[in-house]
Formats: structure tokens, C-alpha cells, sequence
């Protein structure tokens, strides 16, 4: 998702595609950011067609009230896409929904404003909330997170090999200094990790980490996901666009399981109908071209995949 000052979402045009889409379909755009997909979905929808928008972050619903104001097939509702199924329902579109797109991860409006606190890059509050109106913010987990926590969530959701370390190195700063910046957790963090990848910044991983953890952002991708299951109607597609190897591993696996349907013991001979399975694969995933990464280097890492429920 990205600043549509900017430059177009990563994968736009491939995601579009991906959507299969009809004037007159029904499509919810689980991640609004500011509106890129949702403009070019509108513009491909007649007034039969409609779409609904989700969005945590209370600057994208502002964003969209301005934007989309008094278009009648618009209608976007403040919260998680863990809320997918709820949201449907209020809309009265569960189960006749033609395509749900889900562009994960945080938004590039969100990583250039220094006050969202998400960036090592700008130094700002450490906030870190995707709704900065509720939860508790990366500096309040900070103050009170015990070191075993902070190393296992640096380990789990950043995959930072010196989680322990970086955690004891915290802990110990926190002692001296609230840490309440960006740039304090940044210099702490870069201070105690002895070794990091070629063109990445020391902190990467840890903020990573963060903000996954208190924005509960892999959860709620495995529920939008089950419950898309239930949303989509016959043929609807499910397209996804991942930014790191945790998103596109529950992704991926998801897919593939209700592709594959219900496992039975080898030998036993079963129909694919008893296999119940829920999802048709299309395609192989997707990378950005050459072109694009040298345009936006945020999209080197994203993936998207593609799934269409089954008649």
C-alpha cells in the first residue's frame, strides 16, 4: 500500500488482474491504505457493482470519507480485516462476495509520518499502532515487557538471531531512560546486535517484530483468511499480497490446505468431493518485475497469491 501521491500500490496491476473482476460484482478491499485499489476497483464497477473497504488506521477513514464521498457503491468500515465475516454481514453481501483483496503489511503514509513511530528512519514517537486511538503502543509494551518476552517476540515475529541480547540491551537502557523514540530504540538496538545483513538497517528485524506483535497482525491475517472462506462466494477470488516471509508462509500454507482439502490415510480411496476442498490455486505467485523494484525498493520482498473458491 502506498502514498498515492507517490507511486500506484506494489503489484497493482497484477493484483487487479488477479480480481477477475465484473461491473457488476461485489468486492471488499481489506486493507484501504489510501484508496489506490479502491479507485481503480470503482473504476471498473458500474452502479450495480459495489465495494467495501476496511481499514484499522483512523487517517485512512478519514482518507476515504474525502476521497469517496457520496459515492453510493462505496462504503468503508474502521477495523481489522479479522472483522471480515462481521462486516460482510452488516453489509448484507456474506457469501455473494466476488473478490476480497488483502495488501498486508504497513503502508508507506504510515512508515514517512515520524509521528506513527513505525520507522527507525524518522525519528518520532514509538507508537507503532495501526489505530493509534486504542492499544497499547510499542514504548508502553516496552516499559513493562519482562526480557524473555521481548527475545521471544524478536525471534518469533522478526527472526533476529540475537533476540536475547538486543532484549537484556533494553532492558537495561529502560533503567537509565524511558524509551519513548524511535531513534533511542533504534541507537539501542543497533548498539547491541554484533551482525546484520547486507543493506539492511541493525534495527529492521526488532521494529518488524514490534509492530507485528502489539498490531496482532499475523492473527488477524489467519482469520481474515478462514473467514474469507466463508465470504467469497462460489468462484469469488482471493488475491493477497505479502511483504515478508511470516505473511507469505501462513498464506501460502492456507492456500495449499484448502486446495488440498481433508487429508485421509494413505491407501484409502476417496473421491475429491469427500475431500471437501475449498480453493482452486490460479497461477504461480507473483514477484514484482525488475522494473518495479527499481522504482520502489519496498516492493523487493512482496509476493502475491492467488486462490478462487470452488463452484
Amino acid at each position: 500500500m502506498d502514498n498515492r501521491e507517490t507511486h500506484l500500490p506494489v503489484l497493482f496491476h497484477e493484483a487487479l488482474e488477479a480480481l477477475n473482476m465484473t461491473s457488476d460484482g461485489i468486492y471488499i478491499d481489506g486493507t484501504f491504505g489510501r484508496g489506490g485499489h479502491s479507485a481503480a476497483m470503482l473504476q471498473r464497477l458500474d452502479e450495480r457493482g459495489s465495494l467495501l473497504a476496511i481499514d484499522k488506521d483512523p487517517d485512512a477513514i478519514a482518507s476515504a470519507a474525502e476521497r469517496f464521498a457520496g459515492d453510493a457503491r462505496f462504503e468503508i468500515k474502521q477495523g481489522s480485516f479479522a472483522m471480515l465475516e462481521q462486516f460482510a454481514q452488516e453489509q448484507g453481501c456474506f457469501g455473494r462476495v466476488n473478490g476480497v483483496l488483502l495488501d498486508l503489511g504497513v503502508s508507506s503514509p504510515q512508515l514517512n509520518k515520524s509521528e506513527r513511530g513505525f520507522s527507525f528512519l524518522n525519528d518520532g514517537p514509538l507508537d507503532m499502532r495501526m489505530d493509534n486511538t486504542s492499544g497499547v503502543s510499542a514504548a508502553d509494551w516496552l516499559k513493562i515487557a519482562e526480557v524473555d518476552e521481548m527475545a521471544q517476540v524478536f525471534k518469533t515475529y522478526g527472526e533476529e538471531r540475537f533476540a536475547k541480547r538486543i532484549a537484556r540491551a533494553i532492558a537495561e537502557a529502560r533503567v537509565e531512560r524511558p524509551i519513548e523514540t524511535t531513534r533511542q530504540l533504534s541507537e539501542i538496538v543497533s548498539a547491541a546486535n554484533p551482525s546484520w545483513e547486507k543493506g539492511k538497517h541493525p534495527a529492521t528485524r526488532c521494529f518488524q517484530a514490534i509492530r507485528i506483535y502489539i498490531n496482532k497482525e499475523l492473527d488477524d491475517i489467519k482469520a481474515c483468511l478462514e473467514q474469507s472462506l466463508r465470504v467469497l462466494a462460489p468462484g469469488g477470488r482471493l488475491v493477497v499480497i505479502s511483504f515478508h516471509s511470516l505473511e507469505d508462509r501462513i498464506v501460502k500454507r492456507f492456500m495449499r490446505d484448502a486446495a488440498r482439502g481433508e487429508q485421509f490415510p494413505a491407501g484409502i480411496p476417496v473421491t475429491e468431493q469427500q475431500r471437501n476442498a475449498s480453493l482452486n490455486l490460479i497461477g504461480k505467485a507473483i514477484k514484482p518485475s525488475r522494473e518495479e523494484v527499481d522504482q520502489n525498493p519496498r516492493s523487493r520482498s512482496a509476493v502475491l497469491r492467488v486462490a478462487e473458491r470452488k463452484q
